[in-house]
């Protein structure tokens, strides 16, 4: 576990469904209306809920989030942000990444959520190289710390050994001793 201006910030290798936080984030698609990977894993565990509020939201701008209850999952809430497909890195990709963590915290301030549990966003079908957006969602992270924090912790849930350990090398990097 790591500290960052009194926020704890952790990595976990595991299923982002199992955790109990305030709010977990799905790195959904432009409709919300489920997918594949983490986006089809949280549909599939939190149950019909939360299509049926997807709906009534009706989509996610890239770069965006949007919030509905967990359904049957053990967090009170899921976070719906759209990654950017990755093209070549020279169209937006970066800034569309990092806006998608900094707004999903900004909507658990909004609640009152004061933890938020996050997948790697945009590097499964949506290709973006995984030590590029690592780097991009630590920033985005700390940035809303620096700016106008009210979470207590941060947990980043990694499904691969290889993408725990990448976060691990970045975070001991940016917050070691």
């Amino acid at each position: 576990m790591y500290k960052y201006r009194g926020v704890k910030i952790s990595i976990v290798e595991g299923d982002i469904t199992k955790i109990k936080a305030d709010a977990i984030v799905n790195a959904a698609n432009n409709t919300l209306l489920g997918g594949g990977g983490v986006d089809g894993a949280i549909h599939r565990a939190g149950g019909p809920t939360i299509l049926e509020q997807c709906k009534k939201i009706g989509g996610c701008p890239t770069g965006e989030a949007r919030i509905t209850t967990a359904g049957n999952m053990p967090s009170k809430y899921v976070i719906h942000t759209v990654g950017p497909i990755y093209d070549d890195g020279t169209k937006n990709e970066e800034q569309l990444l990092y806006n998608a963590y900094y707004n999903s915290l900004k909507l658990a301030k909004e609640y009152k959520l004061k933890t938020v549990a996050f997948p790697s966003i945009s590097t499964g079908v949506y290709g973006y190289p995984k030590n590029k957006a690592g780097r991009v969602a630590i920033r985005g992270v700390m940035d809303f710390i620096n700016n106008e924090n009210d979470i207590e912790e941060i947990i980043f849930v990694l499904f691969s050994k290889d993408n725990y350990l990448l976060y691990k090398e970045l975070l001991d990097d940016e917050l070691g001793d």
